[in-house]
């Protein structure tokens, strides 16, 4: 992953950069400003390493204090910023399956984009974490055609990359077809089933074929014919086939247009993607929506809470 905004830091200095925070919050007042700075201009790996040194030097837990001395929106960044990379999707997964009322979005987003392999890893560290098996919490909360293609992109065996057969191609494209275009009610099962299994490249030759035989894109089709989260979930996947970038773009576009913010999908990319791909993100976000996601954040946001999504943001794209 070299799409990122944020690096490693260097020279990297834990015990310095320890001693700098516990200065920022230490007597009255908090110096937001310093925290911000040295977190976000950090990777993961170099910040669990400063949490380590914090409690080293101070008996004290960092993302503990960061909690006493911050609130909001500020303090939701910053110890997410804090949470070690390999856990933070199954945490976020945990908190949108537990208590009353599921988050789809963030069960769409998380599964939809992440690789098989990501996959893999969440169930595991999830079975570590929480003591429970994700699949099962999931299908728990979930139900329908909705709850089988994330049952689905669970199971994380989605057909490697490999060469492309055309007769295959033209075979998904015209089931997908009769499926969608030809039917009354649509047959979701082999949406599911072709959405969730075959590889990526296969993937974007059938949809370039699916606009060739019904002269939509199926994108449009979906729209049509499903509705509710099945359709969310459902377009979801079609658009990370197509790219993840764009994809979380998009997601980040939304995010922030129109009345008020959804700060909790703001931070989750911005932090989940800051050391993977943001700079394509914000690539992509200039093409297909004609803003800047630097701009976009500095209209959207305010405070420390500005500041700090402007250094993940790291640039403006005029």
């Amino acid at each position: 992953y070299t799409r990122g905004t944020v690096k490693a830091f260097s020279p990297f200095d834990a015990r310095a950069d320890a001693e700098a925070l516990r200065k920022a919050m230490k007597g009255m007042g908090t110096d937001e400003e310093a925290i911000l700075k040295i977190l976000t201009s950090r990777n993961n790996s170099q910040r669990q390493e400063i949490a380590s040194a914090f409690k080293t030097l101070f008996g004290r837990d960092l993302v503990d204090d960061l909690k006493s001395e911050l609130s909001g929106k500020f303090e939701t960044l910053m110890v997410s910023l804090m949470r070690p990379t390999y856990i933070f999707d199954a945490h976020a997964l945990k908190h949108a399956i537990k208590g009353a009322g599921t988050n789809e979005k963030v069960l769409i987003e998380i599964l939809a984009s992440r690789t098989p392999a990501e996959v893999q890893n969440i169930k595991q560290v999830y079975l570590q974490e929480y003591e429970a098996n994700l699949e099962d919490k999931i299908t728990g909360e979930t139900s329908g055609h909705f709850q089988r293609l994330l049952v689905v992109l669970l199971q994380a065996n989605r057909d490697p990359d490999g060469g492309v057969n055309e007769a295959l191609v033209e075979q998904d494209a015209q089931v997908l077809f009769r499926a969608g275009e030809l039917k009354w009610g649509t047959d979701e099962e082999k949406f599911i089933t072709i959405l969730g299994t075959r590889s990526i490249s296969h993937l974007r030759r059938v949809f370039d074929k699916y606009m060739t035989i019904s002269g939509f894109q199926i994108e449009e089709t979906i729209d049509r014919e499903t509705s509710g989260d099945l359709e969310k979930l459902l377009l979801a996947v079609v658009k990370c086939v197509r790219s993840i970038p764009a994809y979380f773009a998009e997601t980040l576009y939304y995010s922030m247009k129109g009345a008020g913010t959804d700060d909790d999908t703001l931070i989750r990319v911005m932090v989940s993607r800051s050391e993977i791909d943001l700079l394509d993100i914000r690539q992509e976000l200039r093409k297909n929506f004609a803003k800047s996601l630097h701009q976009m954040i500095q209209k959207d946001t305010s405070g420390d809470y500005r500041k700090a999504l402007l250094l993940l943001c790291g640039g403006d794209d005029e």
